[in-house]
């Protein structure tokens, strides 16, 4: 159950960080034009609010929705990667180079992620976490907060561990299903999903259909020369 919960957990972060930017976005934009209408009582109304927090929540979202869709294209093997020349080796070195790549993946970002984590948790998290379970922490650092929307730096930064140890956690997901099956997740960038893609006949896309061309016209007509009518500036 949890696996499967984890299988689409990047489609629907990302997805709704995409909508709630677009959404603040155009929120923040249309506020600023209509600001500048001259329109009794609502001119007034719309410059006592303040949007200015619009530009830095959609930074934030847009850094969230960079780590989890590192953790997606993990998954669904989009991450461009190099392999000319292991996809020239034999079966058994390649495979080896494969299994290399995939675990070097998982060590790196299981290192980011730890070292992201032990970041978030000395610059204010710690702090938090004491203070949410009434444990008096003297000397803790209570950590920075962000300029307009004055929320605590660690809760940005947390993007960095959550989305790193996804990304692992993706690595060592591929690398299994490798050993089992021998092979990656492979991502055609000329489908689109929902779109059912018919197959096209070769043959079909050097063939003409008859009576298309001057030649078979005139063959048709049974005059090896050819028909003046069927020809450009003939006359009746």
């Amino acid at each position: 159950m949890a696996i499967r919960f984890l299988d689409h957990l990047e489609e629907w972060l990302v997805t709704f960080l995409i909508g709630a930017a677009t959404l603040v976005i155009f929120a923040a934009v249309m506020h600023r034009y209509a600001s500048g209408v001259a329109i009794p009582g609502v001119q007034d109304a719309l410059l006592r609010m303040d949007m200015g927090w619009a530009q830095e929540l959609c930074i934030i979202m847009f850094v969230w929705m960079a780590k989890f869709g590192a953790a997606y294209g993990v998954r669904t093997g989009i991450h461009v990667g190099v392999d000319v020349l292991i996809n020239r080796l034999k079966p058994g070195p390649r495979g080896k180079f494969i299994v290399f790549g995939l675990l070097a993946g998982a060590t790196f970002t299981g290192i980011v992620g730890t070292l992201g984590a032990y970041f978030v948790w000395e610059n204010g998290a710690h702090y938090a976490f004491f203070k949410a379970l009434g444990i008096q922490g003297e000397g803790l650092f209570e950590g920075p907060t962000t300029p307009d929307l004055e929320w605590p730096t660690w809760m940005v930064y947390s993007a960095v561990p959550f989305g790193s140890y996804l990304m692992c956690f993706r690595f060592l997901q591929v690398l299994v299903s490798f050993l089992r099956t021998g092979e990656l997740p492979h991502h055609d960038h000329g489908h689109v999903e929902g779109i059912d893609e018919e197959v096209a006949d070769e043959e079909a896309v050097y063939r003409h259909e008859p009576d298309l061309h001057p030649k078979d016209r005139a063959s048709s007509n049974g005059n090896g020369g050819g028909n003046k009518n069927d020809m450009p500036g003939g006359r009746p």
